[in-house]
Formats: structure tokens, C-alpha cells, sequence
């Protein structure tokens, strides 16, 4: 039997999509994913980074990119604070829905770097702070899964 596991490695075009919200934390996010990017052997002209108003735009935005058929890696970051609404819930609940949703539509990976925290400080911890940069690991977990369908599909 067949024993396949993804590789960090290239397989094509990746589309970093970035929420506008909480920017300076998302940046960093998104320096974090280009850095898993070139450690994968994606060159930076082959990364694009799109740039939306919040969360929210991040599920719309990466459904469409994966059905272009340019990409095929794309990588969902943004951060969503919790407050005294149930606006959080709402924000992350359905931004997680939609990301999911195009992942198995399209096939495309979809790396989720949707930070859902408590506070602030858990924000800065996952974004390059103490806690790593949460932006690496989607990259690298989304490069890895395009890795894995590309050996399913040969």
C-alpha cells in the first residue's frame, strides 16, 4: 500500500489573501507566510498578495482565486478580536464556513491563518510574538496539501 504525505515544497502560483483589520499584526502574518513560501522554494514573484476590508472578505476573495485556476496554493490571513458583542462569533464563525466551503469546492488548499483571540496580546503572541507566526503555519500547512493532491492526481 501507498504511503503519500505532502512535502514543503513549490507546486505553483500561491495568493496570500490579507484582511485590512488589525493591519499591522497582519502584515506580520503575511511577512510569516512569505517566509514559509521561500522555504518551500516559491519564488516571490510567484506569491500575490490580495488585500481585503476584514475577515469577513477573507472566505469570498479566496473562492473566487481558487476557482481562477492560478493559484495552486492560496493562504486566508486575518485576526479577529473577541469583544463584548456576539459580533466575534458571527465574524469568525462564518469566515471559518466560507474558507472551509471554497477549500472543497475548488480543490485549491486553503491555508486557514484566521487568528479567532481572547485579546489583543494573544493576537501579538500569534502574529511573530511568543506563540510563532500562526501566518507560517497556514502557508506551510496549505504548500504541504497542495504537495499531497499533486502526487493524488498523477
Amino acid at each position: 500500500m501507498a504511503e503519500l504525505e505532502g512535502r514543503l515544497e513549490a507546486t505553483g502560483r500561491v495568493a496570500l489573501v490579507v484582511s485590512r483589520y488589525h493591519e499591522r499584526l497582519t502584515r506580520r502574518l503575511a511577512e510569516g507566510a512569505r517566509q514559509a513560501c521561500r522555504a518551500a522554494g516559491v519564488a516571490d514573484a510567484d506569491v500575490d498578495t490580495c488585500w481585503v476590508a476584514g475577515a469577513f472578505e477573507l472566505g469570498v476573495t479566496c473562492t473566487a482565486l481558487a476557482r481562477s485556476g492560478a493559484y495552486s496554493t492560496v493562504v486566508a490571513l486575518g485576526i479577529v478580536i473577541r469583544g463584548e458583542t456576539p459580533h466575534f462569533d458571527f465574524v469568525a464563525g462564518e469566515a471559518a464556513r466560507a474558507l472551509s466551503a471554497a477549500a472543497a469546492e475548488t480543490l485549491v488548499p486553503i491555508g486557514f491563518g484566521l487568528l479567532t483571540t481572547d485579546d489583543l496580546a494573544q493576537a501579538e503572541a500569534r502574529s511573530g510574538g511568543a506563540a510563532g507566526n500562526k501566518g507560517a503555519e497556514a502557508a506551510e500547512a496549505a504548500l504541504r496539501t497542495a504537495s499531497l493532491l499533486a502526487q493524488v492526481r498523477r
